[in-house]
């Protein structure tokens, strides 16, 4: 039995799997805040109005930086 080989495959596997979750959170943040975006441009009234929504968008970020961070 090589144990060399059988500890690198343990730190291998544990490594891509880390990766693996890391790469979902990513997906996950991506998937979120493309959400996020659709809905400020729905609430605003469309991508031509968007930019009329400042001050709601400045208002939630303000109440929703002070809940969440």
């Amino acid at each position: 039995m090589n144990y060399y080989n059988e500890i690198k495959n343990l730190i291998e596997k544990k490594e891509i799997n880390t990766k693996l979750r890391n790469l979902q959170e990513n997906n996950d943040t991506l998937r979120t805040y493309f959400e996020i975006g659709k809905l400020l441009v729905k609430v605003q009234g469309g991508e031509k109005r968007a930019k009329y929504g400042d001050n709601l968008i400045k208002n939630w970020s303000l109440k929703l930086s002070k809940k969440y961070g």
